[in-house]
């Protein structure tokens, strides 16, 4: 065993992977089904059946197919969500975004939410969590990812307190395909200009759906959309939460200040970008 968990990690470790060790691990633990953890104090008992499922994950990851959707989940604020190559993978930048949300919802006492562009419902669903009695609307373009999000939902027994709606925001039809009016409307849309797509990782351009990153010519096109259906369907008073790429939150303020929005707070990340746009109805 100890052996065999050395040479996988050295093969992750060859293929230019991050964390080798921690990686190894994980799989272990997925197909041992058994905690990562254990792997600190234990080697259990692996057998040739096992090991030859952990070399054609292994093999996957070393051609840099995303871990989370080779094992089929990822932890993302307080819970592990189902992904796949039908949704965008959850990433901790995004968290910000979520705390924010609880964080004006609790102190607002606003009890309905809309998130455009859902993917798995990460977003909506970790609100969900943190805001007892609250209830979300989520769309998104795509059919499969609302299978993704759908799935999520029942596995956090919040099917009853969410309900999805297949529909892009560019639809002549979506006002009509959705409630009046929201408090809070979060969204993490596509942000990355087209031409800049093909020098993402490999991760992400090939394991991505496209749908979720190709922003337009200057990656803002989705908001320009989003600032024009949300002044029609969100409560005076309400908040919306935006994801933004690098450099791009004072366009984003620019372009809802024009559709009548007021800049309330900008949050960076952990790499000190602006990352989350926050306005005010």
């Amino acid at each position: 065993m100890t052996n065999f968990f050395q040479d996988i990690t050295d093969k992750l470790k060859s293929a230019n992977i991050e964390d080798p060790k921690l990686e190894a691990r994980m799989i272990f633990a997925f197909v041992l089904n058994k905690d990562a953890n254990d792997f600190y104090f234990s080697c259990p008992e692996i057998t040739e059946e096992d090991k030859a499922a952990i070399l054609r994950i292994v093999q996957k990851r070393t051609e840099h197919f995303p871990l989370c959707k080779l094992l089929g989940t990822k932890g993302f604020y307080k819970y592990d969500f189902v992904v796949n190559e039908d949704v965008l993978s959850p990433r901790p930048d995004t968290e910000i975004l979520v705390e924010a949300a609880v964080r004006i919802m609790n102190e607002h006492g606003f009890e309905s939410l809309l998130d455009l562009g859902t993917g798995s419902g990460c977003i909506p669903l970790s609100i969900l969590g943190d805001v007892k009695g609250a209830k979300a609307t989520a769309v998104d373009i795509s059919q499969k990812a609302l299978q993704v999000a759908k799935l999520n939902a029942q596995n956090l027994n919040m099917e009853n307190r969410i309900k999805f709606v297949q529909g892009s925001w560019f639809d002549e039809d979506i006002v009509l395909k959705l409630e009046k009016k929201y408090d809070v409307i979060v969204s993490n849309p596509p942000y990355i200009p087209s031409q800049d797509i093909l020098n993402l990782s490999i991760e992400v351009k090939n394991h991505d759906p496209l749908l979720a990153l190709d922003g337009g010519e200057d990656g803002l096109d989705s908001y320009k959309r989003i600032a024009q259906i949300s002044k029609e369907i969100i409560s005076d008073g309400g908040f919306i939460l935006l994801e933004s790429g690098a450099g791009q939150a004072q366009d984003i303020e620019k372009i809802f200040e024009k559709e009548g929005f007021m800049k309330y707070k900008i949050l960076k990340d952990y790499a000190n970008i602006e990352r989350c746009v926050i306005l005010k109805k």
